[in-house]
């Protein structure tokens, strides 16, 4: 890393291995201290600008410190930042009925929260609570977070270590439309695999099916892009089943794919569809939408979810702003044109890599897929680690998935430029060449 004395102080670091908490499963922090961010990079303490590729985690969708989300932040933390968790007021009021107008179908009341944890454990709630029911189908490479019901439900990685999860924790297959065991050559039976993986749940079944929970895109678990039609067929089986259907759009909603919300190219409209992430632009934000007549059930049956920043006005404020700057500056369309370029760049650099075995995704959010043989595909966890650290040092920080995969999520942020895109891709192309050559 050039000029990285800055980054290396000794100081900070002795303090930071003293005092802090190791929590990124194992691994250590990069030796990288970040001063500031502004737009589509960071600076670090050698005064290098880093072109951040992965959006902070995937949240900062308007780049960093957007100028709005700044003057939002600053009006309000002088006039209304915090209040009793059950006294409202106009930002989150507000908040409710436009995510109400814009979210589809009919999910039109809403619970504000802080992380897309909390939103999925409340959504799980509710689900119990309706139906009666306590068991919990998700998909095989899952992420919805680290707490109680959210961690059980989670299986990309993280599980092993921390006792047992909860009771009636099911799980389907993952739609691997690359790697799945119902592939054979150039088809891929996402059917019979949904088939199956039911008929597994309908035997493992005690009669108290609750919900499915599921990512139109599996983020965490290799950027797996369900085939069109899968939602759709997975939504009928939870009616078959009498299950309601909880869509956790963390790092998929408000237009990274292409789509106000990713569910949208499938037309399908879940019970409880769920937001964090990319609804703060990285201000701790989250949000689970719901159907009056649910919300009516569940509150007749006393819901409880009381937390110390339930209904906050100030991030329900700067959701506010990120949505009418989304929405005014049409960066849906832009993640459309911005995420072809993005794509068509990753696929002429798999024509110059053989190590590159699948592009996958929607928008701007994308995988690369690293492999030790095209004809195997077997994962090159290893070569993508030096990669990705070959891409810090060359100024660009990027992010490989968990779990030994070898994929890179590729997340910039709404606003970039091509210019920035363009720059993303020839620092992967020299990683790439140097790591390979």
């Amino acid at each position: 890393m050039s000029d990285a004395a800055g980054n290396l102080d000794p100081a900070f670091w002795e303090r930071a291995r003293r005092h802090l908490i190791r929590y990124a499963g194992g691994t250590d922090f990069p030796r990288l201290i970040v001063e500031r961010a502004e737009g589509s990079f960071m600076i670090d303490a050698a005064g290098r600008k880093i072109l951040d590729f992965a959006s902070g985690q995937m949240s900062a969708i308007l780049g960093h410190s957007h100028p709005e989300i700044v003057d939002t932040v600053r009006w309000y933390i002088g006039e209304l930042d915090h209040l009793y968790s059950t006294i409202l007021s106009r930002p989150v009021v507000d908040l409710a009925a436009l995510l109400a107008k814009l979210a589809p179908g009919l999910l039109e009341r809403a619970l504000f929260l802080s992380t897309g944890g909390e939103s999925n454990e409340a959504a799980i709630r509710m689900a119990r609570l309706a139906t009666g029911g306590f068991e919990i189908v998700a998909l095989s490479r899952s992420w919805h977070g680290v707490t109680g019901a959210a961690a059980s439900a989670t299986y990309s990685s993280g599980r092993r270590g921390y006792g047992p999860a909860q009771a009636g924790s099911m799980v389907l297959p993952a739609p691997d439309s690359y790697r799945s065991r119902f592939r054979s050559g150039d088809t891929y039976d996402w059917k019979g695999e949904l088939d199956y993986g039911f008929e597994l749940v309908d035997r493992q079944s005690t009669g108290n099916l609750a919900a499915c929970i599921a990512e139109p895109i599996l983020s965490s678990g290799g950027v797996l892009e369900p085939p069109e039609g899968y939602l759709a067929a997975l939504a009928a089986k939870c009616r078959e089943r009498g299950m309601l259907l909880i869509l956790d759009e963390a790092q998929t909603g408000l237009g990274r794919t292409g789509t106000l919300f990713a569910c949208e190219r499938d037309g399908v409209v879940p019970e409880f569809l769920t937001l964090s992430k990319t609804l703060g632009a990285g201000i701790p934000l989250s949000a689970v939408l719901t159907t009056a007549e649910l919300e009516e059930r569940c509150h007749e049956r006393g819901f409880l979810f009381y937390t110390t920043h339930v209904s906050d006005p100030l991030p329900a404020a700067v959701g506010l702003k990120v949505l009418e700057v989304i929405l005014r500056d049409r960066l849906v369309e832009r993640a459309r044109i911005a995420g072809q370029r993005l794509r068509e760049g990753l696929l002429a650099l798999q024509q110059r890599y053989e190590c590159i075995g699948d592009v996958r995704g929607r928008g701007l959010l994308v995988g690369l897929d690293l492999v030790e043989d095209r004809s195997t595909r077997q994962p090159a966890p290893e070569l993508a680690a030096s990669v990705m650290a070959r891409c810090l040092e060359l100024g660009m920080a990027t992010s490989v998935v968990r779990g030994g995969l070898g994929v890179f999520r590729i997340a910039p942020p709404l606003t970039i430029s091509d210019a920035e895109i363009d720059l993303g891709l020839s620092i992967f192309d020299q990683a790439l060449r140097e790591a390979t050559g």
